[in-house]
């Protein structure tokens, strides 16, 4: 039988305490070499975090500020390069402690491992507390103080209404555009946009290029200059003039426009904008796009505008025709609304609504044997060649007459005031010309597809009544409805102690189509 000795594992005593131990080359248990040798020793246990309040961001020394999530990777990367000591040890793990968000505390447990002697590894686990220090980041202090932009967008539009910014307005809260500015101040004929860096202002400017006409001029003014080193500090601004022409508008193109766009007819009405004037002969349905640059190459206004239309009754419809795409050429007897009883005045019209309208219906148009234009290229026009009435577009006289809330809304940028307020005229147009742009949205959902709309959260006050004011406008066959599933909900953010969320959200085309 083969003998197999017994293999024991010596044992010492530790040089401190006494204890038995493997031998080490120490000579000390675990104990007693912690206690005499601190691995966190030059590691901080405590630490300050700077956070702003306003953007929700956290300082990464020096100067870079840094969105973070609570208990993400990044912060936990921030927190660490907050730690001196790290580089002379190896860090083996990290990971939050869960504290109350309010408390401004943040806690981190670490484990590290040093070498103490020679061949001696020491893993040690320790936490970390970081008090969250509220600071402002430099963009907030800009927005918070006055006179600290640095570029500014200047849009203008000369016309008698304000349903072309209406219209711009929806579309900028659709597409995020408005979200580098910094202030949005309110002025007579239209919006200046204020921005911290001259790159956010040219991202506007593209973006207005994209969506309509204009024209643009940019500025600088020299605020200050180091001559040691070189440097200057401008302010930025950019004048955008938009064209005065929107959609619906009644157009006498110059002679040399006209022929350019195919020797189409002088009067001709503009059915969209985009970023560029899409006219319409209604007599033909020839169709003319005219660029940005061939309209302030000859600028024109427009010979008349939507508050000039009036309302006529449709007394007969025969298609002769020519169909392009939604339009159908028609002859269209009408006579006006106002007449309607007193007399038997009627007008014979040439128009593309025929496939809209039917005997009965009511029809929005410009009268042009009554009215008085005071524009050349209409003064040279043969007079006997020119058509009585140019209808425009379908009108819903019962559905405007209803009493109930609509079941929609609209949002609308924070903008600031003018220093003056309107005046009560000045207010009442104002008024006007937003319930025009909300019933344009409702009778065209085209126009409707290019911009977000929100269920509103108004409560309904009678809802009998409601169901007896639905009755009145049943005449109105064909009315565009808005239905649900076109409305967006509306998040709203409540301001109370609990911060809950009250409501719903939103956001914000592509051919910009200015009523």
């Amino acid at each position: 039988m083969e003998y197999k000795p017994e293999l024991t594992t010596q044992q010492i005593l530790c040089c401190s305490c006494g204890t038995t131990i493997p031998p080490n080359p120490t000579n000390m248990c675990i104990n007693c070499i912690r206690n005499q040798v601190d691995i966190t020793e030059g590691i901080p246990k405590h630490a300050t975090i700077c956070f702003c309040r306003n953007c929700e961001r956290y300082l990464q020394p020096p100067m870079l500020w840094v969105a973070c999530q609570l208990e993400s990777r990044e912060l936990l990367a921030l927190c660490l390069k907050k730690l001196k000591g790290l580089n002379k040890v190896r860090l083996v793990d990290a990971g939050f402690i869960w504290t109350e968000p309010h408390s401004k505390r943040i806690k981190l447990k670490l484990t590290i491992q040093k070498e103490v002697f020679t061949s001696t590894i020491l893993q040690q686990i320790f936490e970390v507390e970081f008090v969250v220090s509220h600071q402002q980041c430099d963009d907030c202090a800009k927005v918070m103080a006055q006179n600290t932009w640095k570029a500014m967008v200047q849009v203008r539009q000369k016309v008698d209404h304000k349903r072309t910014f209406l219209y711009l307005e929806q579309l900028i809260i659709k597409h995020s555009a408005h979200k580098d500015t910094i202030n949005i101040k309110e002025c007579k004929d239209g919006l200046d946009f204020y921005y911290a860096s001259r790159s956010h202002a040219l991202k506007m400017v593209e973006f207005l290029s994209a969506i309509t006409p204009l024209k643009s001029k940019a500025s600088e003014q020299l605020i200050s200059t180091d001559i040691h080193s070189g440097t200057s500090n401008y302010k930025f601004s950019y004048s955008i003039e938009l064209v005065p022409v929107c959609k619906d508008d009644l157009l006498c193109l110059p002679p040399k426009i006209a022929k350019a766009m195919g020797n189409i007819s002088p009067l001709v009405i503009c059915y969209r904008i985009g970023n560029s004037i899409h006219a319409m002969d209604v007599n033909s349905l020839s169709v003319a796009e005219i660029s940005t640059q061939t309209y302030w190459r000859t600028p024109f206004h427009a010979l008349a505008s939507v508050k000039q239309m009036v309302e006529y009754y449709v007394l007969d419809v025969e298609p002769c025709g020519p169909v392009r795409g939604k339009y159908v050429l028609a002859d269209i007897q009408v006579a006006r609304a106002q007449d309607v009883g007193k007399n038997d005045t009627t007008y014979f019209a040439r128009s593309h609504l025929g496939g809209i309208l039917n005997p009965g219906d009511s029809v929005m148009g410009y009268d042009i044997a009554s009215s008085n234009f005071n524009n050349d290229a209409f003064d040279g026009l043969h007079r006997g060649s020119l058509p009585d009435v140019i209808l425009i577009k379908k009108s819903y006289p019962a559905h405007r007459k209803r009493t109930k809330g609509r079941n929609w809304e609209l949002r609308q940028l924070n903008k600031e005031e003018e220093d003056m307020a309107p005046r009560k005229q000045d207010q009442e147009r104002i008024e006007q010309d937003y319930e025009m742009f909300l019933r344009d949205l409702e009778e065209d959902p085209e126009l409707r597809s290019t911009v977000n709309l929100y269920k509103s959260d108004k409560v309904k006050k009678e809802a009998d009544h409601a169901m007896e004011s639905d009755s009145e406008f049943d005449d109105d066959e064909g009315f565009p409805e808005i239905q649900l599933d076109e409305l967006l909900d509306n998040l709203k953010l409540d301001d109370g102690p609990d911060n809950e969320y009250d409501s719903d959200l939103q956001d914000q085309g592509e051919d910009m189509m200015m009523d």
